[in-house]
Protein backbone atom coordinates (compact mmCIF):
# COMPACT_ATOMS: atom_id res chain seq x y z
CA UNK A 1 0.00 0.00 0.00
CA UNK A 2 1.51 3.29 -0.92
CA UNK A 3 2.26 5.62 2.06
CA UNK A 4 0.26 8.75 2.85
CA UNK A 5 2.10 10.83 5.56
CA UNK A 6 0.73 13.30 7.67
CA UNK A 7 2.67 15.82 9.40
CA UNK A 8 2.05 18.55 12.12
CA UNK A 9 4.86 20.93 12.40
CA UNK A 10 5.82 20.03 9.10
CA UNK A 11 7.85 23.33 8.05
CA UNK A 12 9.55 22.82 11.23
CA UNK A 13 13.27 21.61 11.56
CA UNK A 14 12.49 17.74 12.41
CA UNK A 15 9.04 18.38 10.38
CA UNK A 16 10.33 19.16 7.00
CA UNK A 17 12.88 16.84 7.26
CA UNK A 18 10.20 13.76 7.65
CA UNK A 19 8.61 15.38 4.80
CA UNK A 20 12.02 15.30 2.87
CA UNK A 21 12.51 11.48 3.64
CA UNK A 22 9.26 10.68 2.91
CA UNK A 23 8.98 12.51 -0.42
CA UNK A 24 12.32 10.82 -1.38
CA UNK A 25 10.42 7.22 -1.54
CA UNK A 26 7.48 8.66 -3.19
CA UNK A 27 5.07 8.84 -0.43
CA UNK A 28 2.04 11.45 -0.75
CA UNK A 29 2.92 14.31 1.72
CA UNK A 30 0.77 16.26 3.73
CA UNK A 31 2.18 19.02 6.19
CA UNK A 32 -0.12 20.74 8.45
CA UNK A 33 1.76 24.45 10.45
CA UNK A 34 0.51 27.32 12.23
CA UNK A 35 3.87 29.25 10.25
CA UNK A 36 4.96 30.38 13.66
CA UNK A 37 8.35 29.72 14.21
CA UNK A 38 10.67 32.23 12.40
CA UNK A 39 12.20 30.94 9.20
CA UNK A 40 9.96 27.75 8.82
CA UNK A 41 8.63 29.29 5.90
CA UNK A 42 12.12 28.83 3.86
CA UNK A 43 11.93 25.15 4.30
CA UNK A 44 8.50 25.56 2.69
CA UNK A 45 10.18 26.58 -0.04
CA UNK A 46 13.10 24.76 0.06
CA UNK A 47 10.48 21.12 -0.11
CA UNK A 48 8.70 22.78 -3.12
CA UNK A 49 12.19 21.76 -4.78
CA UNK A 50 12.28 18.17 -3.51
CA UNK A 51 8.78 17.08 -4.70
CA UNK A 52 4.86 17.27 -4.56
CA UNK A 53 3.70 18.11 -1.12
CA UNK A 54 0.02 19.31 0.29
CA UNK A 55 0.51 21.84 3.09
CA UNK A 56 -2.32 23.43 4.98
CA UNK A 57 -1.81 26.49 7.26
CA UNK A 58 -3.42 25.30 10.54
CA UNK A 59 -3.07 25.12 14.67
CA UNK A 60 -2.84 21.52 16.83
CA UNK A 61 -5.11 23.49 19.12
CA UNK A 62 -8.11 23.44 16.67
CA UNK A 63 -9.66 19.98 16.77
CA UNK A 64 -11.83 20.77 14.46
CA UNK A 65 -9.45 21.54 11.74
CA UNK A 66 -7.51 17.85 12.57
CA UNK A 67 -10.83 15.97 12.64
CA UNK A 68 -11.76 18.23 8.77
CA UNK A 69 -8.36 16.39 7.75
CA UNK A 70 -8.44 13.23 9.09
CA UNK A 71 -12.73 12.31 7.82
CA UNK A 72 -11.25 13.84 4.25
CA UNK A 73 -8.01 11.34 4.00
CA UNK A 74 -8.82 8.16 5.95
CA UNK A 75 -5.84 6.47 3.67
CA UNK A 76 -3.59 8.42 5.91
CA UNK A 77 -0.89 5.27 7.32
CA UNK A 78 1.60 7.36 9.13
CA UNK A 79 1.49 10.75 11.65
CA UNK A 80 4.44 12.67 12.60
CA UNK A 81 3.17 14.73 15.27
CA UNK A 82 6.52 16.94 15.62
CA UNK A 83 4.28 20.33 16.51
CA UNK A 84 5.22 21.74 19.77
CA UNK A 85 5.73 24.84 21.91
CA UNK A 86 10.06 23.76 22.17
CA UNK A 87 11.47 26.01 24.75
CA UNK A 88 11.45 25.55 28.73
CA UNK A 89 12.33 29.62 29.32
CA UNK A 90 8.66 29.65 27.56
CA UNK A 91 6.97 27.15 29.18
CA UNK A 92 8.21 29.06 32.14
CA UNK A 93 6.66 32.33 31.36
CA UNK A 94 3.51 31.41 29.85
CA UNK A 95 2.40 27.86 31.04
CA UNK A 96 -0.75 27.83 30.15
CA UNK A 97 0.09 28.33 26.29
CA UNK A 98 2.77 25.32 26.56
CA UNK A 99 -0.04 23.26 27.78
CA UNK A 100 -2.17 24.01 25.26
CA UNK A 101 -0.33 23.90 22.50
CA UNK A 102 1.74 20.64 24.02
CA UNK A 103 -0.51 18.35 25.94
CA UNK A 104 -4.12 19.73 24.76
CA UNK A 105 -2.90 20.05 21.06
CA UNK A 106 -1.44 16.08 21.31
CA UNK A 107 -4.77 14.98 22.60
CA UNK A 108 -6.11 16.71 20.04
CA UNK A 109 -4.19 15.01 17.28
CA UNK A 110 -4.74 12.02 19.33
CA UNK A 111 -8.54 11.94 19.24
CA UNK A 112 -8.46 12.97 15.37
CA UNK A 113 -6.68 9.66 14.93
CA UNK A 114 -8.36 8.04 16.70
CA UNK A 115 -11.72 8.23 15.53
CA UNK A 116 -10.84 8.49 11.91
CA UNK A 117 -7.52 6.99 11.02
CA UNK A 118 -6.35 4.27 14.05
CA UNK A 119 -4.86 2.28 11.15
CA UNK A 120 -2.20 4.31 11.01
CA UNK A 121 0.79 4.50 13.26
CA UNK A 122 1.14 7.25 15.50
CA UNK A 123 4.70 8.86 15.87
CA UNK A 124 5.84 11.53 18.77
CA UNK A 125 8.81 13.37 19.22
CA UNK A 126 8.98 13.52 23.59
CA UNK A 127 11.95 14.99 25.44
CA UNK A 128 14.69 13.80 27.83
CA UNK A 129 13.23 16.88 29.97
CA UNK A 130 10.81 14.23 30.79
CA UNK A 131 13.56 12.76 33.46
CA UNK A 132 13.69 15.87 34.87
CA UNK A 133 16.67 17.11 36.42
CA UNK A 134 18.79 13.98 37.28
CA UNK A 135 19.38 14.52 41.17
CA UNK A 136 19.91 11.27 42.33
CA UNK A 137 22.70 10.63 40.03
CA UNK A 138 26.22 10.82 40.97
CA UNK A 139 28.54 13.33 38.68
CA UNK A 140 31.97 13.92 38.41
CA UNK A 141 33.13 17.44 37.56
CA UNK A 142 35.80 17.71 35.15
CA UNK A 143 37.66 20.56 33.56
CA UNK A 144 35.26 20.68 30.65
CA UNK A 145 32.47 18.18 31.23
CA UNK A 146 30.77 16.48 33.38
CA UNK A 147 30.72 12.79 33.83
CA UNK A 148 28.68 10.07 35.23
CA UNK A 149 30.42 8.83 38.68
CA UNK A 150 27.82 5.83 38.49
CA UNK A 151 29.13 2.80 36.00
CA UNK A 152 25.40 1.67 35.79
CA UNK A 153 25.16 4.96 33.81
CA UNK A 154 28.11 4.55 31.11
CA UNK A 155 26.04 3.55 28.30
CA UNK A 156 23.43 7.12 29.18
CA UNK A 157 20.23 7.24 30.96
CA UNK A 158 17.86 4.28 29.75
CA UNK A 159 13.49 4.10 29.61
CA UNK A 160 13.51 2.57 33.34
CA UNK A 161 14.48 5.82 34.98
CA UNK A 162 11.91 7.04 36.50
CA UNK A 163 10.41 9.94 34.63
CA UNK A 164 10.07 13.16 36.96
CA UNK A 165 8.69 16.37 35.18
CA UNK A 166 10.49 19.37 35.64
CA UNK A 167 9.37 22.90 34.97
CA UNK A 168 5.85 23.86 33.12
CA UNK A 169 7.95 21.90 29.31
CA UNK A 170 8.64 18.86 30.70
CA UNK A 171 5.04 18.28 32.27
CA UNK A 172 3.12 19.42 28.93
CA UNK A 173 5.53 17.10 26.74
CA UNK A 174 5.61 14.23 29.60
CA UNK A 175 1.63 14.44 29.65
CA UNK A 176 1.92 14.31 26.01
CA UNK A 177 3.75 10.99 25.87
CA UNK A 178 1.97 9.39 28.63
CA UNK A 179 -1.05 10.01 26.41
CA UNK A 180 0.15 8.68 23.23
CA UNK A 181 1.29 5.81 25.21
CA UNK A 182 -1.91 5.14 26.39
CA UNK A 183 -3.76 5.13 23.39
CA UNK A 184 -1.88 2.38 22.50
CA UNK A 185 -2.66 0.63 25.64
CA UNK A 186 -6.47 1.64 25.81
CA UNK A 187 -7.09 1.82 21.98
CA UNK A 188 -4.86 -0.62 20.59
CA UNK A 189 -3.30 2.13 18.29
CA UNK A 190 0.00 1.84 16.94
CA UNK A 191 1.82 4.61 18.73
CA UNK A 192 5.52 5.30 19.49
CA UNK A 193 7.33 7.61 21.65
CA UNK A 194 10.65 9.06 21.47
CA UNK A 195 12.37 10.62 24.19
CA UNK A 196 14.75 12.97 22.35
CA UNK A 197 18.08 14.40 23.08
CA UNK A 198 19.72 16.97 21.51
CA UNK A 199 18.89 16.98 17.22
CA UNK A 200 20.53 19.36 15.52
CA UNK A 201 20.95 19.26 11.26
CA UNK A 202 20.22 21.12 8.12
CA UNK A 203 17.29 23.40 8.11
CA UNK A 204 17.06 24.10 11.33
CA UNK A 205 17.45 28.19 12.27
CA UNK A 206 18.17 27.62 16.36
CA UNK A 207 17.57 29.94 19.02
CA UNK A 208 19.02 30.90 22.50
CA UNK A 209 16.29 28.66 24.32
CA UNK A 210 16.13 25.73 21.46
CA UNK A 211 18.52 24.11 18.66
CA UNK A 212 21.64 25.36 20.75
CA UNK A 213 23.94 23.42 17.94
CA UNK A 214 22.54 25.43 15.34
CA UNK A 215 22.46 28.74 17.68
CA UNK A 216 25.99 28.21 18.68
CA UNK A 217 27.12 27.89 15.17
CA UNK A 218 25.39 30.75 13.87
CA UNK A 219 26.74 33.11 16.84
CA UNK A 220 29.95 32.06 15.86
CA UNK A 221 29.81 32.92 11.78
CA UNK A 222 28.79 36.12 12.87
CA UNK A 223 31.43 36.70 15.50
CA UNK A 224 28.49 37.35 18.56
CA UNK A 225 29.11 36.67 22.01
CA UNK A 226 26.94 33.93 23.77
CA UNK A 227 25.67 33.11 26.85
CA UNK A 228 26.47 30.05 28.98
CA UNK A 229 23.79 29.03 31.71
CA UNK A 230 25.27 27.33 34.32
CA UNK A 231 29.02 26.56 34.05
CA UNK A 232 29.07 25.50 30.62
CA UNK A 233 29.88 21.87 31.07
CA UNK A 234 26.59 20.40 30.59
CA UNK A 235 26.93 17.74 28.74
CA UNK A 236 24.50 16.36 25.70
CA UNK A 237 24.32 13.42 23.34
CA UNK A 238 23.96 15.37 19.58
CA UNK A 239 22.24 13.40 17.32
CA UNK A 240 21.94 14.05 13.26
CA UNK A 241 18.54 14.41 11.88
CA UNK A 242 18.50 11.97 9.08
CA UNK A 243 19.88 9.15 12.09
CA UNK A 244 16.52 10.24 13.82
CA UNK A 245 14.12 10.21 11.04
CA UNK A 246 15.84 6.20 9.93
CA UNK A 247 14.80 5.40 13.61
CA UNK A 248 11.59 6.57 13.25
CA UNK A 249 11.32 4.74 9.88
CA UNK A 250 12.61 1.56 11.16
CA UNK A 251 10.86 1.99 14.55
CA UNK A 252 7.64 1.77 12.02
CA UNK A 253 8.80 -1.07 10.04
CA UNK A 254 8.87 -3.26 13.15
CA UNK A 255 5.40 -1.60 14.85
CA UNK A 256 4.46 -5.61 15.82
CA UNK A 257 7.66 -4.96 18.40
CA UNK A 258 7.36 -1.34 18.90
CA UNK A 259 4.33 -0.71 19.41
CA UNK A 260 3.40 0.87 22.16
CA UNK A 261 6.88 1.59 23.87
CA UNK A 262 9.25 4.57 24.59
CA UNK A 263 12.66 4.48 23.35
CA UNK A 264 15.01 7.06 24.51
CA UNK A 265 16.84 8.66 21.66
CA UNK A 266 20.13 10.77 21.17
CA UNK A 267 23.42 10.27 20.02
CA UNK A 268 24.68 7.87 22.55
CA UNK A 269 28.37 8.24 24.27
CA UNK A 270 30.49 7.88 21.67
CA UNK A 271 28.37 11.48 20.37
CA UNK A 272 28.21 13.54 23.67
CA UNK A 273 29.93 16.60 24.16
CA UNK A 274 29.95 19.44 26.68
CA UNK A 275 29.18 23.27 25.87
CA UNK A 276 32.80 24.16 26.66
CA UNK A 277 33.98 21.62 24.38
CA UNK A 278 31.65 22.33 21.58
CA UNK A 279 32.52 26.07 21.55
CA UNK A 280 36.27 24.63 21.39
CA UNK A 281 35.68 22.35 18.79
CA UNK A 282 34.20 25.53 16.51
CA UNK A 283 37.08 27.74 17.17
CA UNK A 284 39.39 25.28 15.82
CA UNK A 285 36.50 24.69 12.43
CA UNK A 286 35.89 27.78 11.90
CA UNK A 287 39.07 29.50 12.87
CA UNK A 288 37.34 32.13 14.46
CA UNK A 289 37.77 33.20 18.31
CA UNK A 290 34.09 32.72 20.14
CA UNK A 291 33.38 35.25 23.33
CA UNK A 292 31.01 33.85 25.78
CA UNK A 293 30.00 34.87 29.31
CA UNK A 294 28.34 33.27 32.23
CA UNK A 295 24.45 33.57 33.90
CA UNK A 296 22.70 31.56 36.44
CA UNK A 297 21.55 28.15 36.02
CA UNK A 298 18.33 27.73 33.93
CA UNK A 299 15.44 25.86 35.49
CA UNK A 300 15.65 22.14 35.39
CA UNK A 301 18.97 22.23 33.37
CA UNK A 302 20.07 18.49 33.31
CA UNK A 303 23.82 18.67 34.13
CA UNK A 304 24.32 15.88 31.75
CA UNK A 305 22.12 13.36 29.77
CA UNK A 306 23.10 10.89 27.14
CA UNK A 307 20.54 8.44 25.98
CA UNK A 308 20.97 4.91 26.28
CA UNK A 309 19.73 3.68 22.68
CA UNK A 310 20.18 -0.22 23.35
CA UNK A 311 16.41 -0.51 23.53
CA UNK A 312 16.17 0.59 19.79
CA UNK A 313 19.62 -1.57 18.82
CA UNK A 314 17.64 -4.41 20.22
CA UNK A 315 13.80 -3.99 18.92
CA UNK A 316 14.82 -2.29 15.53
CA UNK A 317 18.26 -2.41 14.98
CA UNK A 318 18.94 1.48 14.78
CA UNK A 319 22.14 3.03 16.00
CA UNK A 320 23.42 6.75 15.28
CA UNK A 321 25.62 6.59 12.20
CA UNK A 322 26.77 10.14 11.78
CA UNK A 323 29.54 11.48 14.13
CA UNK A 324 29.40 14.48 15.43
CA UNK A 325 32.22 15.87 14.11
CA UNK A 326 30.94 14.79 10.69
CA UNK A 327 27.09 16.07 11.43
CA UNK A 328 28.48 19.39 12.99
CA UNK A 329 30.25 20.16 9.52
CA UNK A 330 27.30 19.46 7.23
CA UNK A 331 25.39 22.00 9.66
CA UNK A 332 27.88 24.81 9.59
CA UNK A 333 28.23 24.43 5.74
CA UNK A 334 24.96 24.41 4.95
CA UNK A 335 24.22 27.60 7.74
CA UNK A 336 27.38 28.98 5.50
CA UNK A 337 25.01 29.13 2.82
CA UNK A 338 21.91 30.62 4.21
CA UNK A 339 23.55 33.78 5.03
CA UNK A 340 20.83 35.87 3.36
CA UNK A 341 18.35 34.19 5.62
CA UNK A 342 20.47 34.33 8.70
CA UNK A 343 20.60 37.64 8.51
CA UNK A 344 16.76 38.12 7.64
CA UNK A 345 15.65 36.14 10.76
CA UNK A 346 18.57 37.64 13.29
CA UNK A 347 18.47 40.46 13.37
CA UNK A 348 21.03 41.25 15.82
CA UNK A 349 23.41 39.69 13.19
CA UNK A 350 22.19 41.99 9.67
Amino acid sequence: MARKVFITGGAGFIGCNVADFYLKQGAAVMLFDNLSRAGVEHNIDWLKGRGKFTFVKGDVRDYGALRDIFQANPDITDIFHEAAQVAVTTSVTDPVEDFNINALGTLNVLEAYRRYVPGAVFVYPSTNKVYGSLEDIDFKEGDKRYEFADQAYKNGVDERYPADFYSPYGCSKGTADQYVRDYARIYNLKTLVFRQSCIYGTQQFGIEDQGWVAWFIIRALFEKPLVLYGTGKQVRDVLFVGDLIEAYEAAIQNIDKTRGKIYNMGGGAENSISLLEFIEYLEKTLGKKITYQFADWRHGDQKIFVADTSASLKDFGWQPKTGYKEGIAKLADWLKEQTPILKEIYKDIS
